[in-house]
């Protein structure tokens, strides 16, 4: 049965990062220190080059794939941008939550978006548009593996919509040049529009397996 490899990968460190704002739409580039712990990580991790890089347009997913995959093809997808945060952009939490209305917005929900933002839910239909493209892309090209430099809250909601097993989205947070390997077999997408998650991406330790990271959940 053919597979699909695709490695999702969250984004270098940027100063607002460092400072705990809320960057969704803000374009960003990556701080000097974001940039040097990439460059650092290639050091020490193996990041396989792959067929083809799905980049969000943002300035920082553009900088990070240039660092890890320099001599990759790379095609940027508007539906892999981070969420918007409307009034909140750019913004610490600490500056807000005495406002009302981001006392509404931690309530939570699919469809309770922060004031001229973009709710949970129309973030999730963008990134089902973004994962269908993908797919629809490596199928046709007749690719066997690809990148995917995105943002943290994409991958948290790509892989806990439609990664198995299922998990939460907090299971798939992950540190910044890092992420998750899924394999997608065309029966299984077309079945039931799902794939399988592989584990940590790079992979830290050579004795880590396919288990193991789904093992994490049931010790806690």
């Amino acid at each position: 049965m053919k597979g699909y490899r695709i490695a999702f990968i969250r984004h270098g460190i940027t100063e607002a990062n460092e400072d705990g704002r809320y960057i969704g739409t803000t374009d960003l580039p990556l701080s000097s220190a974001g940039a040097q712990e990439l460059f650092d990580k290639l050091e020490k991790l193996d990041y396989p080059n792959p067929q083809k890089v799905y980049i969000s347009p943002l300035k920082r997913c553009k900088q990070t794939a240039g660092i890890i995959y320099p001599n990759c093809y790379t095609v940027e997808l508007p539906e892999l941008r981070e969420m918007d945060f409307g009034k909140f952009e750019n913004k610490k939490a600490e500056e807000l939550m005495d406002t009302p209305e981001y006392k509404q917005y931690i309530k939570g929900g699919l469809d309770n978006p922060p004031p001229g933002g973009e709710s949970a839910r129309e973030m999730v239909n963008r990134c089902y548009e973004a994962i269908k493209i993908i797919i629809s892309d490596m199928m046709y090209e007749g690719l066997t593996s690809a990148a995917v430099v995105t943002h943290g809250g994409i991958i948290m909601n790509m892989l806990s919509c439609f990664g198995v097993p299922k998990r939460r989205p907090m299971d798939y947070a992950c540190d910044f040049g890092e992420g998750f390997e899924v394999l997608v077999t065309a029966s299984m997408w077309q079945r039931s529009e799902a794939f399988e998650v592989l584990g940590r991406y790079p992979d830290r330790d050579p004795d880590e397996n396919y288990g193991s990271f789904y093992d994490e959940e049931e010790g806690e």
